[in-house]
C-alpha cells in the first residue's frame, strides 16, 4: 500500500507506537510519519506509507494549528500534567491577564527547547538525558505564533483553552510554559490536540478503530491519499512517454524540449497519462531537469 493516510492519534501513546499500530492494521512494512506528537497529544498525524515513504523529506513543512488547555499554579519538569512538580505559586492572575499574556507571544519568539523532547543534543536525544536527570544547555529556536486565540476558561477545574496557529517546530508545552513566567504563576499543559498539519485538517483524519472498520470492510483504498496530492505546491510538468521513460531511468530532461520556462526549483513530474514519476529539479544556470526522486509503489 501506497500514500497517506490520515491519522487522529489517540491519546497515551508514542507516535512510534501509533504508526506501528497503522503499519499492523494495513499490513503494511513501510511506514513514516510527517512530525511526532508527544504521548499525550491527540490529533493530525499523517502516515506516510510504502514507496510513499521516500518524499518524507521533501513534503512541504506546513504551518500547524492546535487547540491546547492549561492550568495556573505550578510547573512540572515535562511542562505538562504528565511530569513531576517542581514548583509551586499562588495564582494572581484572572482571564484578562491570561489574554494580555497570550497576545504578547504572537509573532516571530524564541524558544527554548524542553528537556523532555526529540531534539537532538551531541547526537542524543534530550529526552534520554532529562530521564537520567541530566539538564543540558540548549539553545533558544526562532518560531512563529502566527495568530492565539484565548477560547474559554473553566472556573470548575481551572483549565484555560487557547487555540494557536504556529511555525513547524514550535512547541506548545513551552509556548504555555513561558506564558507562566510572563503571568508570574507557572502553568503546566493539561491537553494538546494538533487541528491541522501538513495541509491537513483533523476532520479528514481517521482514529485506529475507523482504520480497522475501513479495512474490515474492503473501503481502505478510499482514504489512502496519493502522495502527489501532498505534493502539489511544487510546479507540475507534464512530459512525452519517451521523456517518462528516461526520467523512470534517472536520466535528466532537456528544459527546452519540456517547454517550461527555466526557473530553479523543485517540480513534479507526470506521465501523458498523469501517472506520477516522482519529483526533479531545476538548478541555478542549468539547461536540464535532474532526477531528484523517482516513484515506486513498493
Amino acid at each position: 500500500m501506497t500514500g497517506i493516510i490520515l491519522l487522529d492519534k489517540p491519546k497515551d501513546i508514542t507516535s512510534f507506537l501509533a504508526i506501528a499500530k497503522v503499519r499492523r492494521i494495513v499490513n503494511e512494512k513501510k511506514a513514516g510519519h510527517t512530525g511526532t506528537l508527544d504521548p499525550m497529544a491527540t490529533g493530525v498525524m499523517p502516515v506516510v506509507l510504502g514507496g510513499a515513504t521516500r518524499f518524507i523529506d521533501y513534503l512541504p513543512s506546513h504551518d500547524k494549528t492546535y487547540r491546547a488547555k492549561f492550568v495556573l499554579g505550578f510547573k512540572t519538569d515535562t511542562l505538562d500534567i504528565t511530569g513531576k512538580v517542581v514548583d509551586r505559586f499562588d495564582i494572581k492572575a484572572d482571564c484578562n491577564a491570561v489574554k494580555t499574556a497570550l497576545e504578547g507571544f504572537v509573532g516571530e519568539i524564541e524558544q527554548l527547547p524542553p528537556m523532555y523532547s526529540a531534539v537532538l543534543k551531541d547526537g542524543v536525544r534530550l529526552y534520554e538525558l532529562a530521564r537520567k536527570g541530566i539538564e543540558v544547555e540548549r539553545e533558544k529556536r526562532r518560531v512563529t505564533i502566527y495568530s492565539a486565540r484565548f477560547d474559554s476558561y473553566n472556573e470548575q477545574n481551572g483549565e484555560y483553552e487557547i487555540t494557536v496557529e504556529c511555525s513547524s517546530g514550535t512547541y506548545i508545552r513551552a509556548l504555555v510554559n513561558d506564558i507562566g513566567d510572563a503571568l508570574g504563576c507557572g502553568a503546566v499543559l493539561t491537553q494538546l490536540q494538533r487541528t491541522s498539519a501538513n495541509g491537513f485538517n483533523i476532520e479528514d483524519c481517521l482514529s485506529l478503530n475507523e482504520l480497522e472498520e475501513k479495512v474490515k470492510n474492503g473501503e481502505i483504498e478510499s482514504v489512502v491519499i496519493p502522495i502527489e496530492k501532498a505534493l502539489e505546491s511544487y510546479s507540475r510538468v507534464v512530459v512525452t512517454q519517451a521523456q517518462a521513460n528516461r526520467f523512470r531511468n534517472g536520466g535528466e530532461l532537456d528544459i527546452e524540449r519540456l517547454k517550461i520556462e527555466n526557473v530553479p526549483g523543485i517540480y513534479t513530474a507526470f506521465s501523458p497519462e498523469n501517472e506520477f514519476l516522482g519529483l526533479g529539479q531545476i538548478i541555478q544556470d542549468s539547461d536540464s531537469l535532474k532526477v531528484k526522486k523517482v516513484f515506486v509503489k513498493k
